[in-house]
């Protein structure tokens, strides 16, 4: 279901009804009803995902359960008894499901181009495989839960219903922003009243994403295709006119996408995190990159950069560490090698930034108490 058609206009309200006026008596439903409601509003495309969605959720909720179990127990050969192994299990697990449906036929097809280029043809077969929407979202949502609980950054929950909503919470589940489980989580375990100067201020600022959404995005978006389609027909002033526009279209429709569902959740008493903080008036790329899809790029900050090193080794490693979560972060864009050079293209502009010790000059806020609002 998408946020700018019309069965979200009739599904929000019917939800929210109910939400505050029928479940709102007992935590336990009214977070069961989220769940609900998340699997009513994901399944619309396609329920055969429902069971992927609940089946990677309840891997990670027991998965946390058995690292707490494990964590103080004497070393021991049994890798069972071990929390190590119940990390890497969900890590793996939930990685294969992500890489078989979104990165399978892209490197098969890979491995086969590869032995072309040497005069080696391989026949191999590619499947028919339909990528769930989302899966990229709660993947990372459901990895980050495992981890933080293994570094005893959270305690595991025993609420099955709660680690559910978190997982599956509507607004922000096929377009983000991607929440931590040490920030979201534990909003459904405690009770939650309404808030009416909240939900004006989430009104308020939906309408700015639907406005992003539909009225930047979506018209820049018929020049720039047009455009795009013929482009060898197309002048030099007309291809970079389009480009100018697609910035436009992109970050509309990516902050936009985000305003709705920060918006959205504050109805239902939920902070979300800041996803886009005026990427656009960046004074470097080392900026942009901490403004723009700001809970993605944090989590590979915090998940993959520091685990390797991040900053606090030589200039070789921190190079090394540039590049890989670049190239991590263009695969995890689109399973197409332009998506990596992407990547790497961006890591390439890091490095007088790097090397000059200059990538945190500017951490302070852009346009603070300006006109431009949220994202």
């Amino acid at each position: 279901m998408l946020f700018n058609s019309f069965e979200f206009l009739v599904f929000l309200p019917i939800v929210f009804l109910l939400y505050w006026f029928v479940f709102n008596r007992s935590l336990k439903w009214q977070n069961a009803f989220v769940v609900v409601a998340s699997y009513v509003f994901y399944g619309w495309w396609d329920w055969r995902f429902l069971l992927l969605i609940a089946f990677t959720s309840l891997c990670s909720w027991a998965s946390g359960l058995l690292i707490e179990k494990y964590a103080d127990a004497p070393k021991s050969r049994n890798i069972f008894r071990d929390s190590r192994f119940y990390l890497w299990a969900n890590i793996l697990l939930n990685l294969g499901i992500l890489g078989f449906f979104k990165y399978f036929n892209f490197f098969v097809q890979s491995f086969v181009d590869a032995f072309a280029a040497f005069g080696i043809t391989l026949h191999a077969t590619t499947l028919h495989i339909i990528l769930p929407v989302g899966i990229s979202f709660y993947t990372f949502q459901a990895l980050s839960y495992s981890i933080d609980v293994y570094r005893k950054q959270l305690p595991p929950t025993r609420d099955a219903v709660a680690f559910l909503a978190y997982v599956s919470f509507f607004p922000q589940l096929v377009a983000g922003p991607i929440e931590r489980a040490t920030n979201l989580l534990p909003q459904f375990q405690r009770p939650r009243t309404f808030d009416y100067a909240q939900a004006v201020d989430g009104c308020r600022q939906m309408l700015w994403g639907f406005f992003k959404k539909i009225v930047i995005a979506d018209n820049c978006a018929v020049y720039v295709n047009q455009v795009f389609d013929t482009y060898q027909d197309q002048s030099g002033s007309t291809l970079l006119l389009a480009a100018i526009f697609f910035t436009f279209q992109i970050y509309g429709d990516f902050s936009g996408y985000s305003d709705i569902a920060i918006g959205c959740a504050k109805l239902f008493g939920i902070q979300l995190m800041r996803n886009f903080n005026v990427p656009y008036f960046s004074r470097d790329i080392a900026e942009f990159w901490r403004r723009w899809h700001i809970s993605l790029t944090t989590w590979f900050r915090d998940y993959i950069y520091i685990p390797l090193g991040g900053s606090r080794t030589t200039k070789a490693k921190i190079i090394r560490n540039t590049f890989i979560i670049f190239l991590v972060s263009g695969l995890w864009h689109g399973a197409n090698w332009t998506f990596v050079v992407w990547g790497a293209y961006h890591a390439v502009l890091f490095m007088p930034l790097i090397l000059m010790g200059k990538n945190r000059r500017f951490t302070d806020t852009v346009a603070t108490n300006r006109i431009l609002l949220y994202n």
